[in-house]
């Protein structure tokens, strides 16, 4: 899997390894549904403080597209451990819809 990150801000660069890790742990049993995952760091209010450091992962699926989730907390490794979270719900629930038996499809005399 290619994990591709970006940081707006210089202290969230400092995390990119810890971030790649935490990514693949979370991905490990779904990475045949999710070759690239492209995580993007920034801090939304700058040097003022607050809940404003926002993780945002954009998941590239095989079936679905792109699934992206996001998350804003008060340090990264809150925003990075709540998008990882949502994204591996996310992922869950995609891989039940695509192995479930696909619908039979309603006829005109069914209506």
């Amino acid at each position: 899997m290619q994990v591709l990150f970006q940081s707006r801000d210089p202290q969230g660069a400092e995390f990119r390894e810890q971030v790649e890790r935490r990514v693949r742990f979370v991905t490990r049993r779904l990475q045949g549904l999710v070759p690239r995952v492209k995580v993007l760091l920034s801090d939304v209010n700058g040097p003022r403080g607050g809940v404003d450091k926002r993780c945002q992962l954009a998941l590239q699926t095989e079936t679905a597209g792109t699934v992206v989730v996001s998350s804003t907390a008060r340090t990264w490794r809150q925003a990075v451990d709540q998008a990882l979270a949502r994204a591996g719900r996310a992922l869950r629930q995609l891989r039940q819809h695509t192995q479930a038996r696909p619908h039979a499809r309603a006829t005109p005399t069914d209506i």
